[in-house]
């Protein structure tokens, strides 16, 4: 079995994929300070700034780099992931270079969307980038939004990288899961929200869940729990969370996500096309579950 390196970068724990505020069209600048504000002593372990939930295929180059400033000089001290993606391999290394240089605590990279590459493809790609990176990398492994799977056989070749030191499981496989929390050499962190206990239960790392903008605390509490092998503890607070995150994901994320947060003041309800509003219906379930996590 292999061992996790200790001077390897941490990033185990609750981290939080920032939603995107807007007013009209433009980024509301007071909203995401409110945001990075609200959320910095609540305990998670960091911010992953223009991951999906952030809506980045929607903002501009340039936009991405005016959130991610943003988003630093109100967290100082709290660690930043950056989410990059893209199917250019050149453009993609010149812009893993370009973050690296802003005092980010890493990036978030998923395999190319639409190419749909072999597995020696992928890890040409993801080497590539770690090559050029000068800040480590949490793999993000998301077939539904890439197309492309990333095996256990490549991700395991991919973990002996020096700077790729983590994973954001999304893969839906939890023999594979199983298996890269027994290897060790990369952390474990749930992408799925509804995986965090089976995940973390099991010896994985933390997680990055977006349902966590809401009652941050309790996900906080659970991971800790857990941690401390407090099973029956983190099963009684885990358990009302449950219909709330199936609710917050039963349309299109951030879509539920923003309603309820602006029915809570944080933000408008506002998201750029082709992403739309949550139902009205769905709102009010959304309120209601909300409620009902005591």
């Amino acid at each position: 079995m292999q061992t996790t390196n200790s001077s390897a970068p941490d990033f185990s724990g609750l981290w939080i994929p920032l939603v995107t505020p807007f007013e009209g069209d433009n980024i509301d600048h007071a909203a995401l300070k409110g945001l990075v504000v609200h959320y910095r002593a609540s305990g998670i372990a960091g911010l992953v700034v223009c991951g999906s939930t952030g809506e980045a295929a929607a903002l501009s180059d340039e936009e991405q780099i005016d959130v991610l400033q943003a988003v630093m000089a109100e967290a100082p001290g709290l660690p930043v992931v950056m989410g990059v993606s893209g199917y250019h391999l050149g453009k993609t290394a010149e812009r893993i270079k370009t973050l690296g240089a802003l005092g980010i605590s890493g990036t978030l990279l998923p395999a190319p969307s639409y190419i749909r590459p072999s597995q020696a493809g992928l890890i040409e790609w993801f080497t590539a980038l770690a090559d050029a990176s000068a800040v480590p990398l949490i793999l993000y492994d998301i077939p539904y939004r890439t197309g492309s799977t990333l095996e256990l056989s490549t991700l395991l070749t991919l973990a002996s990288h020096p700077r790729i030191c983590a994973i954001k499981d999304c893969g839906g496989d939890p023999a594979k899961t199983r298996a890269l929390i027994a290897d060790r050499r990369l952390q474990v962190l749930a992408g799925e929200d509804a995986n965090i206990f089976s995940t973390v239960s099991q010896g994985g790392h933390g997680a990055i869940a977006a349902a966590a903008h809401v009652h941050t605390e309790r996900f906080v509490r659970v991971l800790a729990l857990l941690k401390a092998g407090e099973i029956a503890q983190a099963s009684a607070l885990w358990a009302p969370l449950l219909p709330l995150i199936d609710g917050l994901f039963s349309e299109p994320n951030p879509g539920p996500l923003k309603a309820l947060l602006a029915r809570q003041g944080l933000l408008q309800n506002g998201l750029r096309s082709p992403m739309t509003p949550a139902s009205a219906a769905l709102v009010e379930r959304l309120l209601r579950l909300d409620e009902g996590v005591a």
